[in-house]
């Protein structure tokens, strides 16, 4: 299993649909309070659809409480746009936890130093722009990541 976690994430469709791909991949998520919104926000429910209540979701007061869950990864990853390391030569690992900052100012500087041997980045390839958006990349690093963990195995890819 995966853990994605959402530091004060502040859009609720980017939130939904994090949540919709976590219920599909089997992976937990974790929000780290406060949110940008409340979790019965309407668009929240419609970008997740009815995948939420499959979902796997663990809600912390603020990142030492999230640290101090039981319920959470054995290690850390911070997807950043400052990271020089590339996520496609990560070493992700089962039960590994993906890091992703909010929507308008990425993470504070205390996770970035309590991550910087394992801060990578999503290349971009037009350096003009700013970022991806949240849920594309955490979609991006959550199969990338998946890929890593699961090679050799057998993995079910239909639906039916």
């Amino acid at each position: 299993m995966l853990h994605i976690v959402l530091y004060q994430p502040e859009i609720p469709p980017n939130t939904g649909n994090v949540g919709r791909l976590c219920a599909i991949t089997k992976s937990r998520l974790h929000l780290i309070h406060p949110l940008g919104f409340t979790i019965t926000d309407r668009q929240l429910k419609r970008s997740g659809m009815d995948y939420w209540k499959d979902l796997d979701v663990h809600h912390h007061d603020n990142w030492q409480d999230f640290k101090n869950s039981d319920k959470g990864p054995r290690r850390l990853w911070l997807f950043s746009t400052r990271g020089e390391k590339s996520f496609w030569s990560a070493d992700f690992e089962d039960e590994d936890g993906l890091v992703f900052g909010n929507e308008s100012s990425g993470a504070p500087a205390f996770i970035h130093d309590e991550l910087a041997d394992r801060k990578v980045v999503i290349p971009q390839f037009d350096p003009k722009l700013r970022s991806l958006n949240l849920s594309s990349s955490v979609g991006i690093a959550t199969y990338e990541a998946l890929r890593k963990v699961r090679y050799g195995k057998e993995i079910y890819v239909g639906n039916g």
